[in-house]
């Protein structure tokens, strides 16, 4: 039986959403009213549509009596993740062809690499990509030659992206297929170790990039549980991969099998047969609230209180922070996996992975069973784990018990008994704090504000022995309007070394810090951001802050007449505003909105 309080959040969900959500299917259903129908082009269009292709896939184009699959491709050699996506074409291709069927490459999208970019100035058009890569999707499909997409991405702004846009074609069937996790190599725990020995001075840095390429050794996502994963994760439990999918690893012949599956699968619930599964009705209020508490209860990445937030919206569901915050509320944490442990996504996958927590989750009432799903209708098809049988895909109950219950448990006996993101409020504005990883000793601190502008001023001042003692440190203009809002991991080994030398530090932002969000308190996604008008612009060096988070407070300890009447401190640079393709964004800086309302040039201030 479905818990009551997740009843409750969903039905208060589905009321605030009630006209947008209904603007939406309209605008579906006109949609397939619409096409896509190739016999409705012209004999022109049709014949630019297959010109290239072989002449039995255009004796089959021109009958428009069985489908014809968009592949959306977001394949480059930069994204470890991606670079198995390069013989994906093929495999669909033949797999379709097997079923009487055709696919073309619609388009790609572009997919930066967030590890390349970390600290860097590329880094500051990471988040806009995302929507980039949704417009790109866009024109991708809209060519209407196609009965139904998929979409081939894995990694952080990528995934996001693609489902925006695909969900401008709702009206279509859309699969998912990622190509999986590489194979373990050095420990995120040992690699996270030699990161502050190097931040220390301790070791050179032929000893850590000996350590970065020992745990980032091949093709396949980077094996902690940061954003990439926490998507592969989200894609289950929406329904919108087929089952077992998301953390098999590339090149083995059960990846192949579920490429090959999904497909096909995609061939069966377009609008030519019987199973005609829009993605319309795949990704409904029920679903997103679906993916939040699989967000939750495994400890994802915070990024997905952004993400997640414009997703719904491009599906006419409208969430905020206080529904993250109150599914949190009932929600276990039932995985521990790096950054929230020191397992990796393949001992999670092996202790029981996605299926275990659907199921266990289910079992709870924790999930609406109730749903769309590409493989059906209920998650309980998720349940499943793929096997192979003579090469031939097929499916058998997954796990009822943990293999580890140090990486997985049921619902009834958690981690934790909440899900571990919570919503801070008060004097300096709304943000999100990510406490799973975090020990109880550091959820309360009040301490004196240091204020940055930059990674690098920090960096700084650590070097210069400056930030030997307890304080906050506040680096704003950081935010999506100020330059982007890119991670600042650069900040994790010194906050860490500090942490452990026994002082308490904590992090007070409007920018990022994504699924590697750890031990180290970090008050994120601050709104308003400092570039429109926030508080966080009136902190000033020496300001006590506290930050609680149990009481879900943030607030700079001035006097209420003092606060009121300090001035926003200007921004000291606008470098970022220029270099490395920069200067090309300045119009989504400008047109971007807040944080919660999904940091969008889409959604800005409305629906």
């Amino acid at each position: 039986m479905t818990d009551d309080r997740l009843l409750a959040i969903t039905e208060r969900i589905i009321e605030r959403s009630r006209a947008s959500r209904g603007d939406y299917l309209a605008r579906m259903a006109a949609m397939r009213d619409r096409g896509p129908k190739r016999n409705r082009l012209s004999c022109s269009n049709l014949a630019h549509g297959f010109a290239a292709c072989g002449e039995g896939d255009k004796q089959t184009l021109r009958l428009t009596e069985a489908a014809n699959i968009a592949v959306v491709n977001a394949y480059n050699d930069m994204l470890s993740a991606h670079q198995p996506l390069e013989t994906y074409p093929d495999i669909i291709r033949t797999a379709v062809h097997a079923m009487g069927c055709t696919a073309q490459v619609a388009g790609g999208v572009p997919a930066m690499c967030d590890g390349v970019t970390q600290g860097a100035e590329g880094m500051e058009l990471s988040l806009f990509s995302r929507d980039v890569i949704a417009a790109s999707t866009a024109v991708a499909l809209s060519h209407n030659m196609f009965d139904g997409a998929l979409c081939l991405g894995v990694c952080d702004k990528i995934v996001p992206g693609l489902l925006i846009g695909a969900l401008s074609f709702g009206h279509l069937p859309v699969i998912f297929a990622p190509a999986g996790p590489m194979t373990s190599g050095l420990s995120n725990k040992e690699k996270a170790a030699v990161r502050q020995q190097y931040a220390e001075g301790k070791v050179g840095r032929e000893e850590l990039l000996a350590a970065e390429s020992a745990a980032y050794h091949g093709p396949g996502t980077c094996t902690f549980y940061g954003t990439a994963n926490s998507n592969q994760m989200l894609m289950e439990m929406m329904g919108i991969h087929i089952p077992g999918a998301a953390f098999e690893t590339p090149g083995t012949p059960l990846r192949e099998a579920l490429t090959r599956g999904a497909a096909q699968r995609l061939c069966r619930i377009t609008e030519l047969g019987d199973s005609y599964t829009p993605l319309c009705e795949v990704v409904d209020e029920k679903c997103i609230v679906n993916a939040l508490v699989g967000l939750l209860a495994t400890g994802g990445s915070t990024n997905h209180s952004i993400h997640w937030i414009a997703i719904a919206r491009a599906a006419g569901v409208l969430i905020d922070w206080q529904d993250y915050h109150d599914l949190s509320a009932i929600t276990p944490l039932v995985a521990r996996v790096y950054p929230n442990g020191s397992a990796d996504v393949n001992h999670f996958h092996a202790a029981g992975g996605s299926a275990y927590v659907i199921r266990t989750l289910l079992d709870a009432g924790l999930l609406h069973e109730d749903v769309t799903t590409n493989w059906g209708k209920g998650l309980s098809l998720y349940t499943q784990e793929p096997r192979l049988a003579d090469g031939e895909l097929h499916y058998v109950d997954g796990p009822a018990h943990s293999a580890d219950t140090a990486v997985l448990r049921p619902a009834s006996e958690p981690f934790s008994a909440e899900g571990g993101l919570r919503l801070l409020t008060g004097n300096l504005g709304r943000c999100v704090i990510k406490t799973s990883a975090m020990a109880p000793e550091h959820w309360l601190i009040e301490a004196p504000a240091r204020v940055f502008e930059t990674q690098d001023a920090l960096k700084q001042a650590f070097e210069a022995g400056e930030l030997e003692q307890d304080f906050v440190a506040v680096v704003r203009y950081q935010g999506p309007a100020s330059n982007g809002m890119p991670e600042l991991h650069k900040l994790t080994p010194y906050l860490g070394v500090l942490l452990d030398r026994g002082y308490k530090v904590a992090l007070v932002t409007d920018g990022r810090m994504s699924g590697a969000s750890g031990k180290v308190p970090a008050a994120i996604h601050l709104s308003p951001e400092a570039s429109l008008g926030g508080a966080i612009a009136r902190v000033r060096d020496g300001d006590l802050v506290r930050l609680d988070a149990a009481a879900g407070v943030l607030e700079c300890l001035v006097p209420e007449a003092d606060w009121a009447a300090r001035e926003h401190a200007p921004r000291a640079s606008d470098e970022c505003e220029t270099g490395v393709g920069r200067e090309l964004f300045g119009f989504m800086r400008r047109a971007v909105g807040e944080a919660e309302e999904g940091a969008s040039v889409f959604f800005a201030g409305g629906e």
